[in-house]
């Protein structure tokens, strides 16, 4: 016989040994009852106990092993909803960021169309197409003052093109501005004035509170560095050509006669030394007397020694004074142009006859007129496209 089998039947019997008959006696009311419990009933009874107690713990071990795996599921859920959140948080964070740098990249370009039509009075929108087709060639290379988030996907390259293009714009429009510069501060100083002196004194004339520069997006920003080197170079080319405009280059009028010049001299009536701080023109009385500059009357009237007197300003601390007059023909306020008649010659004031007394000050210093007369051609020639540039502007403007 098999040792397995001698096995099953060991077991067998340890098992019939559990369960023996019973009889148990019951009494109830005097009377005496006499049950009898089978050990086949107990066998019974402990198969189905064990049975029940069976499909209890697989139930229990079913429901536990189904709560572990919906704990699964939940918690895999759990995991693509925090990717889905996340996921949606980078597209928002994405999205903004495309937003801002495209409000960026228009506040740029509505900076550089401002300068554009200030500086130049030109439509800016033909040198963009200009510009943008050189800067397509470029735009491989990585721009050092790129203001794009180098984080966003290659699906914002198209900002980083239109972004190029302004980079070559602005670059473009520099060069323009520093060889426009550079011609009218070279007129400035062969007129004798000190080009840095200029541009310091009116930037010295600048202020008010500070207030971030913001974007539309409401975040205080900076346009780059690129584009504060073009505001500086404009603000220098703007106040060297107006300058060289103010200048009075232009006759006060057209008589070919200079009775005396500009510093020592004998006063004709005392004959003693003095200083005369303009130039005398001589003519007859009435003699048209012509603004040697565009400007603004700003005094018509007596001084003292002066007789009868006109006064243009020219800006940048650039004033012409015509004295010892005979008659007015401008008022305060009007806008003169340069050969525009302003007032006629006479002999008023302090005057031994019929003249123009001719003086330019430099804020408020007299100074020597005849070097902005005998300009020479090369200097005119900056000064007239200096005028026709800032002339369009104006007009622009309007």
């Amino acid at each position: 016989m098999s040792s397995k089998s001698t096995g099953l039947r060991h077991w067998r019997q340890r098992f019939n040994a559990l369960f023996q008959d019973h009889e148990i006696f019951v009494r109830t009311h005097g009377q005496v009852r006499f049950l009898r419990i089978s050990a086949t009933w107990q066998k019974r009874v402990a198969l189905i106990a064990g049975a029940v107690l069976l499909a209890w713990a697989g139930i229990t071990l079913a429901i536990l092993v189904n709560q572990l795996l919906t704990a699964d599921e939940r918690a895999a859920v759990t995991q693509q909803q925090a990717e889905a959140a996340a996921a949606e948080a980078r597209i928002a964070k994405y999205r903004d960021s495309v937003a801002e740098t495209a409000a960026d990249l228009a506040e740029r370009q509505d900076q550089l169309d401002e300068w554009s039509k200030e500086s130049f009075g030109v439509d800016p929108s033909a040198v963009t197409e200009e510009v943008g087709t050189e800067a397509a060639t470029g735009a491989a290379e990585p721009l050092k003052t790129s203001a794009i988030d180098p984080s966003l996907p290659p699906e914002a390259q198209a900002l980083a093109q239109l972004e190029a293009r302004q980079e070559a714009f602005a670059g473009k429009l520099l060069t323009a501005v520093n060889d426009r510069a550079a011609k009218a501060e070279t007129a400035v100083a062969a007129l004798g004035l000190n080009p840095a002196a200029l541009v310091r004194n009116a930037a010295a004339g600048r202020g008010g509170p500070f207030i971030p520069y913001r974007g539309k997006m409401g975040k205080a920003k900076t346009l780059g560095p690129s584009f504060a080197a073009l505001e500086g170079a404009l603000f220098r080319m703007e106040v060297l050509e107006r300058t060289l405009v103010a200048v009075p280059s232009g006759n006060p009028a057209n008589v070919l006669m200079m009775s005396s010049g500009f510093g020592y001299r004998s006063d004709p009536f005392t004959g003693g030394g003095a200083m005369h701080a303009g130039l005398d023109f001589r003519g007859p009385i009435g003699t048209p007397i012509l603004a040697a500059a565009p400007g603004k009357v700003v005094f018509v009237g007596q001084k003292s020694g002066y007789g009868n007197v006109v006064e243009v300003d020219h800006g940048q601390g650039i004033l012409t004074r015509y004295a010892h007059l005979s008659g007015f023909t401008a008022t305060v306020g009007k806008q003169v142009a340069a050969g525009e008649q302003i007032a006629k010659m006479g002999s008023t004031g302090r005057s031994t006859g019929s003249h123009l007394h001719f003086e330019v000050r430099l804020n408020g210093v007299a100074v020597n007129p005849r070097r902005f007369l005998e300009a020479k051609a090369d200097v005119l020639e900056v000064k007239a496209d200096a005028r026709q540039r800032v002339g369009s502007v104006a007009r622009g403007a309007r």
